[in-house]
């Protein structure tokens, strides 16, 4: 039988602009985007660390992420 000792996911998203709206508009709705995601995660109390989070020059943002993934421990993972 095998169980799973420690699981975490490693991702990078990018949080674009919308293309069909003004710039400074879309560059407040993606600060608004990445407000509600940071906070999902609290909600959902899933164990997080933000390794890096980069405005780009466009005015979105790439953020590089490892957190629980389902409900695993996330050991030493996040340390």
């Amino acid at each position: 039988m095998k169980r799973i000792k420690e699981a975490c996911i490693c991702q990078t998203l990018h949080f674009m602009l919308k293309e069909d709206a003004g710039h400074d508009y879309t560059a407040n709705v993606v600060r608004e985007e990445i407000k509600k995601y940071k906070e999902n995660l609290e909600k959902s109390k899933t164990e997080y660390k933000i390794l890096e989070e980069t405005e780009q020059p466009d005015g979105s943002v790439i953020i590089k992420i490892k957190k629980q993934y389902s409900t695993a421990p996330v050991g030493s993972y996040l340390d």
